[in-house]
């Protein structure tokens, strides 16, 4: 009888409250059971409840982990890895984070927003053709 119990929370997979554990411990003992009776079975069927949940989370996030790794998804650990080389790297080429080039000498933002060159008028098909 406590094995269908077991069977019937381990389909549940519920979280087994206290009072829900000892509700089934009465449940599956004798009516007239002893209270040191109940208070052992009811801390047997926490710590089977607790148990199952921990093996079924371990199962899961094995199973997630071989499905992604199945599929090439880098780790966590991976990216990290990557984001400090590519950090390295643009430190060492004197790049900035946006991936531009620092330059030599720092403007003042006035003379960096200089009126643009004169546009050249476009050329036409005939003189484009032509060439």
């Amino acid at each position: 009888m406590l094995e269908d119990v077991r069977k019937y929370i381990e389909a549940a997979i519920e979280t087994l409250s206290p009072a829900k554990a000892q509700q089934l411990a009465k449940q599956l003992l004798e009516p007239d059971a002893r209270k040191e009776q109940v208070t052992r079975v009811t801390q047997e069927l926490m710590e089977w409840s607790q148990h199952n949940r921990d093996r079924l989370r371990e199962f899961v996030g094995r199973e997630v982990r071989d499905q992604l790794t199945g599929m090439g998804v880098a780790t966590r650990g991976e990216v990290d890895s990557l984001k400090k080389r590519v950090r390295d790297l643009e430190r060492a080429a004197g790049m900035t984070a946006s991936g531009r080039a620092k330059s030599a000498s720092a403007k003042p933002a006035a003379k960096s927003r200089a009126k643009p060159a004169a546009k050249r008028p476009a050329a036409t098909k005939r003189t484009a053709s032509r060439a």
